[in-house]
């Protein structure tokens, strides 16, 4: 999807279409004050002078999304909202809004659904689909049915994809944002030469930033560059399974198929605070953010269907450490209550001199919930109850 959740937005905020927009953090002060000198009125009726600006932003919110006018002055996903600032300052800043973002992503998913059911979820806007047995899916290179995705999408949403088409899912990642916003692209395996070695290594979808500066070093700056190393050569820098991989990418092999079901290993949630709390001193903020992490976690997990046995907590401290703790319990759970009291004892396994920037909370080995025996009834099987009588270094004052 193109500017996923910046394209949402501008479907309620019309007025806003055509400028620089950045989404990005959680609801301000700033978004209340607007929302009730408004109250009552359609959102196309706010002005646009109205908007807050992202010059006025403080705090340490990233980007989720940009729209492609502030993309031009070098504003990107992931990048922090205060850096942001100085490079486009007059962009909108509006906050993300995770449940409707969400009912899009189900919307335009289903559609393709029905058009070509294999179909690989890939996150709230994007997918993989294999067209090889659909009717028509060959016809003009896979085009014909990248359009009629393209046009179904839009007549029932008005939102705007990019597709790429080509022989495995590697290719088509990287084509996919040839052509962006609303394009198409098609690379057949004879174009990999062509279109893909030219292309800098980043390209590579699995190729992060550690990777691009040791390549860089070795003077490797593309992916053709990749290409023309043996892959004795790539093993022996990157070792045997990373090297023998960016091997066969560069020369765009890939076999993995179009996964149409996968179960999740985790469902966590995480906040990074406006500014650096402390446990002590800022215990009672601390407190309701963890409950609500782990309400949330749980909320997930149900609206999911699954259960889950380990519990863990995440934090970052001021100076961008990071400790993790987790614990498993005897029976599956989606409780959050249950969930909170056990990273609750997490917490007494970390460092808490410090003050956080970031505070975290997962649920791993899951299962599914209709898969699961219900636990033995209380004071028949519950060894792990003493241990659950601990201090709660973060006392919800709710």
């Amino acid at each position: 999807m193109d500017a996923f959740f910046a394209s949402v937005e501008l479907l309620r905020y019309p007025q806003l279409k055509g400028l620089p927009v950045v989404i990005g953090g959680g609801h301000r002060k700033v978004d209340e004050l607007l929302a009730e000198k408004y109250a009552g009125r359609p959102r196309s009726a706010i002005r646009v002078e109205d908007f807050p600006l992202l010059k006025d932003y403080a705090g340490r919110g990233v980007i989720t999304t940009a729209t492609y006018p502030a993309r031009q002055f070098g504003v990107g996903s992931a990048m922090g909202m205060m850096k942001a600032a100085k490079l486009c300052p007059q962009a909108i800043v509006l906050p993300v809004d995770f449940e409707e973002v969400r009912r899009y992503s189900r919307g335009f998913k289903a559609i393709i659904r029905e058009i070509a059911p294999l179909v690989e979820d890939r996150g709230v806007d994007e997918v993989y689909i294999d067209f090889t047995d659909v009717p028509g899916g060959q016809r003009d290179g896979g085009r014909v049915l990248a359009r009629l995705i393209q046009k179904a999408i839009f007549d029932a949403t008005a939102l705007t994809c990019s597709i790429g088409v080509a022989p495995n899912k590697l290719i088509a990642k990287m084509a996919s944002e040839f052509n962006k916003p609303n394009g198409i692209s098609i690379v057949y395996q004879e174009d990999v030469q062509t279109k893909i070695w030219p292309l800098p290594v980043r390209k590579i979808n699995g190729i992060g930033p550690k990777a691009e500066v040791k390549l860089a070093k070795l003077h490797l700056h593309t992916i053709g560059d990749i290409a023309a190393q043996e892959r004795a050569w790539l093993i022996d820098n990157f070792g045997q399974a990373y090297g023998a991989w960016m091997h066969d990418a560069a020369w765009g092999r890939d076999d993995r198929p179009v996964v149409t079901e996968s179960e999740p290993v985790s469902m966590s949630r995480e906040t990074t605070f406006d500014r650096d709390l402390h446990a002590v001193r800022d215990r009672a903020e601390l407190g309701a953010i963890f409950t609500d992490l782990c309400v949330r976690v749980a909320e997930d997990l149900r609206r999911k269907g699954y259960v889950g046995k380990t519990i863990g907590i995440k934090l970052r401290y001021d100076d961008f450490r990071i400790a993790t703790r987790d614990q498993t319990i005897e029976d599956f759970t989606a409780d959050a209550a249950t969930i909170r009291r056990i990273a609750g004892q997490c917490l007494k396994r970390v460092d808490l001199g410090r003050r956080l920037r970031l505070l975290g909370v997962r649920v791993g080995k899951l299962a599914k919930a209709d898969s699961i025996a219900p636990p033995a009834p209380e004071g028949q099987a519950a060894p792990h109850k003493a241990a659950e009588q601990t201090f709660d270094l973060f006392a919800d004052p709710r």
